[in-house]
């Protein structure tokens, strides 16, 4: 290790050594190894969420929305699969009225577009207990379009955001609402990927690699990716589009099964 001084901070840092292009590479290498392996270990703990038992949502609650009253069940937009993130945006809460909870807020800034997720049958929303029309402005103000619903009753104490935000992943049969999974705390900084949202959820990325139960929807990865105002005028793959993600498919393939075996 060396020292060096960084000039902005006036600070000593103990860098790690200067090599050369194939040393370096070799250092990458191995960790890449690691890198692997834990890319591996977080799609087992995906699947293994996808088998984790399902507790039946028996109260009906109910949210204030920019069009009104609307209940839970409302709140999926007609999809089965509901994210619901607790935000603090409310009276007592730093940076009322003008801004949201800082840590919220950061979180509101890395959501990807919706249209990604909703086209994997997913719809995210943002919950506060601020009225809607300071959500409204706030919304308006930082640019972001997740809906953002008020909570009204007891919901935020049910579902162990009362003092601390979280995501609660729900699902829909039917008329019937199901809590599948929830994170909170550290587990909140990895959100706002399409990816991240989607491993959360019960039905994953529905993509044909994943192990998931039998039955569960899958189709084949790339081919239903889109440009997120395209999602509504191309039913099916353009074929374009699909010559392209199987030959990027195939290499990526090749490349990873050449990595395993050197």
């Amino acid at each position: 290790m060396s020292t060096r001084k960084i000039e902005k901070s006036n600070l000593a840092m103990k860098t790690p050594p200067i090599v050369s292009q194939q040393e370096w590479e070799a250092e990458r290498q191995q960790m890449l190894v690691k890198e692997k392996a834990f890319t591996r270990s977080r799609d087992a703990l995906a699947a293994e969420r996808r088998r984790m038992p399902w507790m039946l949502v028996e109260a009906k609650y109910e949210f204030d929305g920019p069009k009104g009253k609307v209940s839970l069940l409302d709140l999926f937009e007609g999809r089965p699969q509901l994210i619901v993130y607790r935000a603090f945006f409310e009276p007592g809460v730093f940076g009322w009225p003008e801004h949201a909870c800082r840590g919220c807020s950061l979180g509101a800034d890395q959501v990807s577009h919706l249209a990604h997720l909703n086209a994997r049958d997913t719809t995210l929303v943002y919950a506060s207990r601020a009225p809607q029309v300071d959500i409204a402005r706030l919304k308006a103000r930082m640019g972001w379009e997740m809906p953002w619903y008020t909570m009204t009753d007891s919901f935020d104490k049910d579902f162990g955001v009362d003092e601390w935000h979280g995501h609660n992943v729900f699902f829909r049969d039917g008329g019937r609402v199901f809590r599948t999974y929830f994170i909170n705390g550290r587990g909140d900084e990895a959100m706002g990927t399409t990816w991240s949202y989607l491993d959360l959820t019960p039905l994953g990325r529905q993509e044909i690699w994943e192990d998931s139960p039998d039955g569960y929807p899958q189709t084949q990865p790339y081919k239903w990716w889109n440009w997120h105002d395209n999602y509504d005028a191309e039913a099916s793959p353009d074929p374009r589009w699909a010559k392209v993600s199987d030959a990027g498919e195939a290499a990526f393939r090749k490349h990873d099964g050449e990595a395993k075996a050197s």
